[in-house]
């Protein structure tokens, strides 16, 4: 198989083990827990998961055009506030992981399918102010340094409070899951 036909996943194989780590330490946590925050002007860390969630459908589906969003809880992603942006509405561990996993299945189909010339391929978002252009590459670049961002933040509140961080490099999760076999020749 030629690099022009050759899935991308290989490259991002370790994204999935940051994301089983967020699923992991989410899934634990309680009501209380979820509603912690670093300070009283920070987002609680349900708030925080359900942006990190609702980002990966707003720019893959909505700017991109990727399919998926009706499966997870996000089904219009442009419109905006979603559910993750609405504080007075706390969401629990149940529906963030299923936020989390369901989009999560978004990014994987993307990985998969996605070769190394498109990631060059641009896209365009028309604004209230201008447009802007994107390419699918800086878009997956936008969306695991986001992802990265927010993870360490809630890492930091948990820290504040006592509670075990989001930790993806525990021994056992240094070695990222081989990429699963596809079909083809």
């Amino acid at each position: 198989m030629s690099s022009e036909q050759q899935s991308i996943r290989p490259a991002y194989a370790a994204w999935q083990t940051y994301n089983d780590e967020i699923v992991r330490v989410v899934g634990g946590l309680g009501d209380q827990q979820l509603a912690l925050r670093p300070a009283s002007d920070h987002w609680p860390i349900w708030a925080i998961v359900g942006h990190m969630a609702g980002s990966r459908v707003y720019w893959l589906c909505s700017v991109l055009g990727e399919a998926g969003a009706a499966a997870t809880p996000f089904p219009d992603p442009s419109n905006s506030p979603g559910w993750e942006d609405d504080l007075d509405h706390p969401r629990s561990a149940a529906e963030l992981v299923t936020a989390m996993t369901t989009t999560w299945a978004v990014i994987d189909a993307c990985l998969e399918r996605w070769t190394l010339p498109m990631l060059g391929e641009r896209f365009v978002r028309d604004l209230p102010n201008g447009r802007q252009h994107h390419s699918r590459g800086q878009l997956l670049l936008r969306l695991v340094t986001h992802e990265a961002f927010h993870a360490g933040e809630i890492s930091q509140t948990l820290g504040i409070h006592g509670l075990a961080p989001i930790y993806p490099w525990r021994p056992d999760l240094t070695e990222p899951p081989e990429p699963t076999p596809t079909g083809g020749g």
